[in-house]
């Protein structure tokens, strides 16, 4: 029923577009006809409106992977090179959640580890949306910022690299079972910001999958009962994927293809200084509007990702 209801949105949206094209052709031809050159900046607006919405749709029609409507689980780990790169785990922060406020997307942080001097060490975010895992994914590997330290005296120049995790949200004993007995879970208490109640109660919970030893933790509530269910859902989330990349070494053995290290890839460069460059590796696209980027203007990068993604599979 789900499937059903999603495919009839789909279908909907397409006959609604075409119902307005023809309803503007219509118009076109009365401006025509009337010489009514009044009405032409109406036409101009709706052609405008309905050339971004199309774009969009057609974007959309690349998310055709199984999980790419589902929400989407994301995490930032902070790399090698202390305050550096825990401040550049924030400003990636920053800048997914900007994105996700953007589409209307609702984020809720899960889980945070604050930096030591300033920034985060890591963070799990929940990102809601229509296809926040599909739009997401290309950001999966690992980031890069070169900048002047704002936490150097000399004002020298540093590199910092900040792994971030994209995993499709699962539904529980649906994608994947897991015995309660493989779990060991423990709470402890929360050493992250919220006032004294956190800090004095075991509210923080961690939970272990024995088998896999999979260790997941959260913290964010002032509830155990929340910090253990949102904990679960990460576990979920990471052992599905565990799975899936079983099954698809499996597929690539069979094959006799190589298997592609995607955890520690440098996909993408953000450079500060000397100059201003975003630049994609994957892809090659780049834009001089860092500052933008880091402020959640992403979906350039995503649709050539995406394109990309494409054109290698007809390869």
């Amino acid at each position: 029923m789900r499937q059903l209801s999603e495919l009839k949105e789909i279908v909907g949206t397409w006959r609604g577009l075409e119902k307005r094209i023809n309803d503007l052709l219509e118009m076109v031809e009365l401006i025509i006809e009337e010489n009514d050159a009044s009405a032409a900046d109406d036409v101009r607006r709706e052609t405008a409106e309905l050339a971004s919405q199309l774009k969009n749709l057609e974007t959309r029609l690349l998310l055709d992977g199984e999980h790419d409507h589902r929400d989407a689980i994301l995490s930032i780990h902070a790399g090698a090179g202390g305050t550096e790169a825990q401040d550049w785990a924030e400003m990636l922060l920053r800048m997914y959640t900007r994105w996700a406020e953007r589409r209307g997307y609702q984020t809720e942080i899960l889980d945070i580890s604050p930096g030591d001097e300033a920034g985060i060490k890591s963070v799990t975010v929940e990102v809601k949306g229509e296809y926040a895992y599909g739009y997401l994914k290309s950001e999966h590997g690992v980031h890069r910022l070169v900048r002047i330290s704002p936490f150097d005296a000399d004002r020298a120049r540093h590199t910092s690299f900040v792994l971030v995790e994209v995993l499709p949200e699962v539904e529980k004993e649906i994608d994947i079972k897991i015995d309660p007995a493989d779990l060991k879970i423990e709470t402890f208490r929360s050493s992250g910001p919220g006032g004294q109640h956190m800090q004095k109660t075991s509210s923080a919970v961690r939970i272990t999958h024995i088998p896999t030893g999979t260790v997941v933790s959260c913290q964010s509530e002032r509830s155990q009962y929340q910090n253990k269910e949102n904990a679960l859902k990460v576990l979920y989330a990471r052992l599905f994927q565990l799975e899936q990349a079983k099954r698809e070494a499996e597929r690539a053995k069979l094959k006799g293809a190589r298997i592609e290290a995607g955890w520690g890839n440098q996909i993408r460069s953000y450079v500060l200084h000397p100059y201003k460059m975003v630049k994609d590796h994957r892809t090659g696209y780049e834009t001089g509007d860092a500052t933008s980027v880091l402020d959640g203007e992403l979906d350039e990068f995503i649709t050539a990702y995406l394109h990309h993604i494409l054109e290698k599979e007809n390869d």
